[in-house]
């Protein structure tokens, strides 16, 4: 061979290396003989909610938690999926995880203070005094985001007179509503993801007011405050912020409100993330590791959890129900039930786990209609464990 043709040779063989490895995708390809799983993949949808019902009903009662070992930041988790049914071991007994807080019962992380003077009165005609619940950022046991905690008490259905007890003295959940509206100067980190989940559950989502250094706010400004900050940052890969969105949408569209551009703008930020979902699902149904960002899969079935289930949570909420219906989601669905179904008895991260079980959740009551979880609270744990036993 002439040092010419050697060298272009050469040269071509170099070039051809530096192009296979510039993907930043790993291989998807099934083993030689195996069909390529497509979108299109008919799903048997009466089967897909037998399986649903079956891993939500384990993951209840069998994945428990207790006030000795476990903090809010767990237990919480599990209540945002079961809501007052998710159950504790507290002292040899089960009882309701939410109904225990709000009866003023002790547990890990559930840090509160007395708050500021409200400016509204009880029914009573008597002056508010608001509650707060302190920032724990990164401690795995309190709360970890702003106003966390008031907005997976406010998924659980709980009327704004609901009384809260702590630390001898009584307040509502109005009480809690009125101290984060104060607060709102309060959250540096911008991150508005739960204030707009619990403050929509409860005010007209065109709502404005003044917090307590006398700087005004409204909902549609914080929705557009969260809008600005895209896809790039957000915990679980920008999840919450496309769910504490979507949340706020679907309430101002059930209460007919206009379009003005913050609604606009979400609403497109919602269904771009729809889009990216959906074109970075992989074959196997499980949704992309790297969420909005660009395609990925991981082997690590908890990994899994964590993205497919945050995803899935977003998409339950985001999509209508004949969308929710569509082949690529039913095929994510049935993924989770399979990694579900993979992990029994494996220990898993309480936040992953329990968003993706109430993606499910929400998958299930949209999909194909509610339907009521149960657990025995008159039972203690080892009556529970002969149970699981026979």
């Amino acid at each position: 061979m002439s040092s010419v043709r050697y060298a272009g040779f050469c040269l071509a063989l170099v070039l051809a290396l530096l192009l296979a490895g510039t993907s930043c995708r790993p291989s998807l390809a099934p083993p030689a003989g195996q069909p390529l799983p497509t979108a299109e993949a008919e799903i048997d949808m009466d089967k897909l909610r037998d399986r649903i019902d079956a891993v939500l009903d384990y993951t209840l009662a069998q994945r428990k938690l207790n006030t000795k070992d476990h903090a809010a930041w767990q237990i919480l988790h599990g209540a945002l999926a079961y809501q007052d049914v998710y159950p504790v071991e507290h002292e040899g007994k089960f009882v309701s995880a939410v109904d225990h807080l709000l009866q003023g019962g002790k547990m890990t992380g559930w840090t509160m203070e007395r708050g500021s003077p409200l400016p509204f009165v009880g029914a009573d005609g008597e002056k508010r005094v608001g509650l707060r619940a302190l920032l724990e950022q990164g401690s795995k046991t309190g709360q970890g985001h702003n106003d966390q905690w008031l907005a997976i008490l406010s998924q659980c259905d709980l009327p704004p007179e609901t009384t809260i007890q702590f630390d001898g003295h009584e307040y509502t959940m109005a009480d809690f509503i009125g101290q984060v509206q104060l607060d709102l100067s309060r959250n540096f980190d911008r991150e508005y993801s739960w204030t707009l989940i619990s403050l929509t559950a409860y005010l007209p989502t065109t709502a404005s007011w003044v917090d307590s250094t006398g700087k005004q706010w409204s909902i549609p400004a914080l929705v557009q405050s969260e809008v600005d900050q895209g896809f790039g940052s957000g915990a679980c890969g920008g999840t919450h912020r496309l769910i504490g969105l979507s949340m706020a949408l679907n309430r101002h569209t059930a209460q007919d409100g206009e379009m003005t551009p913050e609604w606009v703008a979400a609403d497109g930020r919602i269904q771009e993330a729809i889009t990216k979902a959906r074109d970075y699902q992989n074959p196997n149904g499980s949704l992309s590791s790297n969420y909005f960002g660009r395609p990925g899969s991981s082997p690590d079935l908890a990994e899994d959890i964590g993205t497919t289930g945050h995803t899935l949570e977003f998409l339950s909420l985001s999509l209508t129900e004949d969308q929710l219906r569509e082949p690529w989601v039913a095929r994510a669905a049935q993924h989770m039930c399979k990694v579900f179904e993979q992990t029994e008895g494996a220990p898993l991260e309480c936040g992953a786990l329990y968003h993706a079980a109430h993606g499910l959740v929400l998958y299930r009551q949209r999909a194909f209609g509610p339907r009521e979880y149960k657990f025995d609270l008159t039972s203690g744990p080892k009556d529970q464990e002969e149970v699981a036993a026979k």
